[in-house]
């Protein structure tokens, strides 16, 4: 698939001015993918960087996630229209389930119809997952058809490469985005 771009800058820990100066920074130097999320409380400030930019916004990839607060049917659509506020967009590239969360009163498959509904409006480009093993994959994949699920955000470095969800997500040609790549910075200290 490779709709989402094979390089980009995650925003989490970061806030207030440092969010803004990195996304800044990011986006002179030549970045173009900016990931956020509603639990990062950093969406107002990236929004912010990116209008400080100057960059246009369709040359972005923008993606941010809904938390699981607002997973129903009541809140899913309504929190994505404030993070785009907070984004200064009217729609974003990207949108995941940041976890699946079982305690939640929202299955699988009604969480994923509610994320569908919100592309179906237009406040989304594309949609995935986030955080989702193989099982809650495959519910993903039945309740809304594979050909909507653009990719699932997993944590993967060199020393966490889980091989059997990385191989069943290439098999059902889903992109696999992976984040914390540097292992919280460890790798960077390794002399492999």
């Amino acid at each position: 698939m490779n709709i989402v771009p094979q390089f980009g800058l995650g925003t989490f820990r970061l806030t207030g001015d440092t969010v803004i100066e990195s996304v800044k920074t990011a986006l002179e130097v030549g970045y173009r993918a900016v990931d956020t999320a509603q639990i990062y409380g950093n969406e107002a400030e990236v929004g912010q960087a990116i209008e400080l930019s100057g960059i246009n916004r369709q040359d972005l990839f923008l993606t941010t996630k809904i938390w699981t607060e607002n997973f129903s049917a009541e809140k899913l659509i309504p929190s994505l229209k404030e993070s785009l506020h907070k984004l200064k967009t009217d729609t974003v590239n990207l949108t995941l389930i940041h976890w699946p969360a079982p305690s939640t009163d929202v299955n699988i498959t009604e969480l994923m119809q509610n994320l569908l509904q919100a592309k179906q409006q237009g406040l989304t480009e594309h949609i995935g997952i986030s955080n989702f093993n193989i099982e809650l994959t495959q519910q993903a994949i039945e309740s809304i058809g594979l050909e909507n699920i653009a990719t699932n955000q997993i944590e993967l470095s060199p020393y966490l490469q889980n091989h059997q969800l990385v191989d069943f997500l290439q098999a059902q040609n889903i992109d696999v985005t992976s984040y914390m790549t540097l292992a919280y910075g460890k790798v960077l200290n390794d002399p492999v």
